[in-house]
């Protein structure tokens, strides 16, 4: 069996924390990836510098409360991007 691919865009540490635990209390198999922001996040899903080597994810917790970028801008960027 495969693990979900999952990329958490989340600036509150303990927002991680509590989502890596719920993952792992409910025993979903996964690959659990971070982005700290917006800018981040797209650097991440356009697998650019740091992110060269990114898997795709198959599933994408998005907060919409982001520094630099918030949530609603980097929805809107996947959206028009027919790569993502």
């Amino acid at each position: 069996m495969k693990p979900i691919e999952i990329l958490l865009v989340e600036d509150n540490s303990g927002d991680v924390r509590l989502t890596r635990e719920a993952l792992d209390e409910a025993k979903v198999y996964n690959n659990l990836y971070v982005a700290k922001d917006g800018v981040e996040a797209l650097a991440y899903l356009h697998r650019e510098g740091q992110f060269a080597e990114a898997v795709i994810p198959d599933l994408i917790l998005l907060d919409l409360n982001l520094p630099r970028k918030d949530g609603r801008e980097v929805l809107a960027e996947i959206k028009t991007d027919e790569n993502l």
